[in-house]
């Protein structure tokens, strides 16, 4: 757990050494929100860059962070569960606490601890965007086995299973992109997408959109997006489409 510990101190000073690379077009701090985001793609830093590009700020922010920060003031999460503390007889500090907006984006994986404390926290009342996409379609100039390389598979972790849903993924599916409905109004692009099932007990409490690619759900006091495709994250960034595609879904997840 220490190492946790040092990870976790480790990202937030490269995110006070990377602050100049910030995009500079969102709302005022006072109406910005807090946004817990943990994630395997390059939307904060881009794909490849060293430590010392992201240390010195020279790495440019990628046009994903741009947007995301439109609206909410990130805080990078490597873990879920609470952080021993250092020293002999330290407090464990927890990552979660304070925050009632969550983006988990096709992690590398969440340990058994980072599952209850993710339940923990959605039931106690936060709000979770969930994307785990069967199999990534971007393009990423890394080779396997590269840990700056996002998982091209997502690992379903088992607190899905607990909310009453899963997902399945149709290999024999077009092999093109589509744009699919999201809300009133939105959209937003899909590429070799899951399909997200709810089991009989959830029903009630959960709502499929997107043609069942995204849900909603009550958990307790709090409230679950689960997306199967995280193609909206993987689009080059240069249509107005592009960003409106994730605006529209953190408006879809957290309003």
């Amino acid at each position: 757990m220490a190492g946790a510990a040092v990870s976790a101190g480790l990202a937030a000073w490269l995110v006070g050494c990377g602050a100049d690379s910030a995009p500079a077009n969102h709302a005022p701090e006072s109406e910005r929100t807090e946004l817990g985001l943990m994630t395997s793609l390059p939307l904060y830093w881009p794909l490849g860059a060293e430590l010392s590009e992201i240390a010195s700020g020279a790495a440019p922010a990628p046009w994903q962070r741009a947007v995301l920060e439109e609206r909410h003031g990130l805080v990078l999460l490597d873990t879920l569960s609470p952080i021993a503390g250092l020293g002999e007889g330290d407090a464990e500090s927890d990552p979660l606490a304070g925050l009632t907006r969550i983006a988990v984006i096709q992690p590398r994986g969440l340990s058994p601890s980072d599952n209850v404390a993710l339940d923990d926290w959605v039931r106690g009342g936060g709000r979770l965007l969930l994307v785990l996409d069967p199999l990534l379609t971007g393009d990423y100039d890394l080779p396997l086995g590269d840990p700056r390389r996002p998982s091209d598979v997502a690992l379903i972790p088992p607190v899905v299973a607990r909310w009453g849903l899963s997902i399945t993924f149709d290999e024999d599916q077009t092999e093109h992109p589509r744009r699919v409905r999201l809300g009133k109004g939105t959209s937003i692009p899909v590429f070799l997408a899951g399909t997200i099932e709810v089991d009989a007990a959830s029903a009630r409490r959960c709502a499929l959109a997107a043609d069942g690619i995204a849900v909603r759900c009550r958990v307790g006091r709090g409230r679950v997006t689960l997306l199967a495709d995280a193609a909206v994250f993987e689009d080059d960034g240069f249509s107005t489409e592009a960003r409106s595609g994730i605006a529209a879904l953190l408006t879809f997840a957290f309003d």
